[in-house]
């Protein structure tokens, strides 16, 4: 029987078009899920992303010829999804990322293969529709295997709504954009880009409450980077990097997804490989310092989310088809509930808020 109700969250997948991909659950004061709708979300529905007020759900999906965004209506009470349309994201490929402005105007999506990152305008019905922005990035890295080219691996709008960043893991740059919500579009901003260690291959990022403070993880070097933002020009400065590995590791590894307590007190960060969430401590100068390495109990965590009271770290194994909760401690360290739920192939999940 499920107790006291802490939110609804959806949940996206690898998967077949013809088969299911995205998953609804209601997530209990234990940090158990429990299933409410099962929706296909089309092929390889990988990333989610909700608008602020719970009402819609963006899919980013990657079918063979060319990238979409599907736009979803939440009924919040059944936990269900009604479709609404698609757009293609037009950028020469399929995306991996998307995420939705603060003003819930714009649904932003990064695509890897393609080098490109694009703007999809949301009607006042929540519709989504064709780009009004798509950016090709340059640049390469000294990783031939990985850097032949430019992979944008995110895009997100900071806290202000006035910049969007791009982390792109084959140029080893963050590439920072003036972002104009209302005509939905992408120029490059004053401060232009930051260049991040030689073969770093930045990913993802997360602000911090603050919104001085960003963080940014690097996928091919196993790093986080903290980096301070200038609010007036949106740049970023550097003023610290830790290895997300414990010391003496020397298996193969590559990071995924990193995510700041709502507290900002933590940060935590995923290793594909070494199997885990690395837990960091946050000082006063926002400087991160490794504290543990949790395994996931599972394999290759591509994605993890915070429970919205950051009162539980749910991460989800793509390799092992399962979703694993921990408790976050006051410490900020994780434990693990003991609450396992099967979920084919998840790599994204998302909460919606209430």
């Amino acid at each position: 029987m499920m107790t006291d109700d802490l939110g609804l969250a959806f949940v996206g997948t690898y998967t077949d078009p013809d088969e299911d991909g995205v998953f609804g659950f209601r997530v209990d004061d234990e940090g158990a899920l429990h299933p409410t709708t099962a929706v296909s979300g089309g092929p390889d529905p990988t990333f989610l992303a909700p608008d602020s007020a719970g009402e819609r759900l963006y899919v980013a999906n990657r079918p063979a010829d060319e990238g979409a965004v599907v736009a979803y209506d939440i009924d919040r009470e059944a936990g269900a999804l009604s479709r609404l349309n698609q757009a293609p994201t037009k950028g020469n490929g399929t995306p991996c990322y998307c995420s939705v402005n603060a003003t819930d105007r714009c649904v932003l999506t990064a695509q890897y293969g393609g080098g490109t990152v694009s703007v999809l305008p949301i009607g006042e019905d929540g519709r989504v529709d064709d780009p009004t922005a798509v950016v090709e990035h340059e640049g390469t890295g000294p990783n031939e295997d990985r850097q032949e080219a430019p992979h944008p691996h995110s895009i997100r709008t900071g806290p202000d709504n006035e910049y969007a960043y791009a982390p792109d893991l084959g140029a080893d740059r963050v590439f920072v954009y003036d972002f104009d919500p209302a005509a939905g579009t992408l120029d490059p901003a004053d401060c232009g880009h930051v260049d991040v260690r030689p073969g770093a291959g930045p990913r993802h990022l997360d602000f911090h409450p603050n919104g001085r403070w960003v963080y940014l993880i690097n996928e091919l070097d196993s790093t986080v980077t903290a980096f301070e933002r200038d609010p007036e020009t949106g740049g970023l400065e550097a003023f610290a990097t830790e290895t997300t590995l414990p010391e003496g590791f020397d298996g193969e590894n590559i990071t995924a997804d990193i995510h700041v307590h709502p507290s900002g007190e933590y940060l935590y960060g995923s290793n594909r490989g070494h199997d885990s969430i690395a837990v960091f401590e946050l000082d006063d100068e926002g400087v991160p310092t490794l504290v543990e390495t949790e395994s996931t109990r599972g394999e290759w965590p591509r994605n993890f989310a915070l429970g919205p009271s950051g009162a539980f770290l749910f991460a989800e194994n793509a390799d092992t088809d399962d979703i694993v909760t921990f408790q976050i401690g006051d410490d900020g360290t994780l434990d693990p509930t003991g609450h396992v739920t099967e979920v084919p192939s998840p790599v994204c999940l998302r909460f919606v808020n209430e």
